[in-house]
């Protein structure tokens, strides 16, 4: 009697923690909070849907909660359209909201777009709430030189709004950027001085719209306001100030090319000069032995041999008289001009 009893009251603690495993596990498959939640919504969710989703390990609460939050707001949303979105990788809960603002806002936007977008990596909703809600992108201070080679410094804001059907591989923010400066860069390098942009900053503005810089990217573009312009460095004095300093290198460098040149030529000439004095002294050098031999031929006579001795004899005395000649020349006017300056002090000394 008492074994019946133990193995009753085992077999029957085996039950209930069968049973509660059981229904845990049911409990667990089948989300019967969010079932309930889709009935009291309206919405017919069936529970084989429920569990394909725990098998096929689905975020229920994401999907449900969002195919209610669409539904709700107007749209036409399934299930099967989530689910394959969500596990796509894409962002379910943003996509819905995206889809109820554009409904909110009239917005041309199909689930399908919607779900290429989101799955492109773009922030969906917030791409809606710029198609609204238009967003201004201020410019870095971008320099820009006038052809008188004036530097001008210009901020601009641009005011873009999203292009939803150019969302899917159209260019972003950084373009707009990259060709509103290209933009201001060539307006100002075209205007004739600085002057005329500071004068007329809304020329920079209505050249810069009117290349349709927006084409191929992600936005559209309303409005380019100048939000400050400064004048900055004289960029075309300063190349002209490096150019003359490089111009000044050149020709020093040419100067001293010519200088060793000529230092060279004039080292190669007294070369020279000391090969022809050589020449010379040899010549000279053979003359005594020219008139030995010619007395000996019989072709010059002792007596014409004297008279050239005689003849040089003469020369050396009057170079040496022309010399002495100077020399007295340049004592004399030594002299006159000493006693010039003194009649000058005694002329000055009775003045006074």
């Amino acid at each position: 009697m008492f074994d019946m009893q133990v193995f009753f009251m085992l077999f029957s603690a085996i039950l209930i923690v069968i049973l509660f495993a059981g229904l845990s596990f049911l409990f667990n498959m089948i989300p019967i909070g969010l079932w309930i939640s889709g009935l009291a919504a309206g919405i017919n969710i069936k529970l084989s849907s429920l569990i394909g989703m725990r098998l096929r390990r689905t975020n229920v609460n994401i999907i449900i909660k969002a195919i209610i939050k669409g539904t709700k707001a107007g749209l036409d949303l399934s299930i099967s359209q989530l689910e394959s979105h969500y596990l796509s990788g894409g962002h379910v809960d943003n996509l819905v909201d995206a889809l109820i603002a554009a409904h909110r806002a009239n917005l041309d936007l199909s689930f399908e777009r919607a779900a290429a977008i989101d799955l492109a990596g773009r922030d969906l909703l917030e791409a809606v709430r710029m198609s609204v809600n238009p967003k201004i992108i201020e410019t870095p201070f971008i320099s820009a030189v006038a052809i008188n080679g004036i530097e001008v410094k210009v901020i601009a804001r641009v005011t873009v709004r999203a292009n939803i059907s150019r969302l899917v591989g159209g260019a972003g923010e950084e373009t707009i950027i990259a060709r509103v400066g290209e933009g201001i860069v060539t307006t100002v390098g075209s205007s004739a001085s600085h002057k005329d942009v500071l004068e007329n900053p809304d020329k920079i503005s209505q050249t810069v719209l009117a290349k349709g810089l927006d084409s191929g990217t992600a936005f559209e573009i309303l409005s380019i306001d100048i939000a400050d312009i400064d004048v900055g460095r004289n960029i075309g004095a300063e190349l002209q100030i490096e150019q003359s300093e490089a111009d000044k290198k050149i020709a020093q460098a040419k100067a001293e090319e010519r200088r060793a040149l000529a230092i060279a030529q004039e080292q190669e000439m007294r070369a020279k000069v000391v090969e022809a004095e050589a020449q010379r002294v040899q010549a000279e050098s053979e003359v005594p032995s020219a008139i030995a031999e010619a007395l000996r031929s019989g072709k010059m006579y002792v007596a014409d041999y004297y008279d050239l001795k005689n003849k040089i004899a003469d020369t050396k005395m009057r170079e040496a008289l022309s010399k002495i000649k100077n020399v007295d020349v340049k004592l004399n006017n030594i002299k006159l001009n000493n006693k010039g300056e003194q009649i000058k002090k005694n002329d000055d000394e009775s003045s006074n």
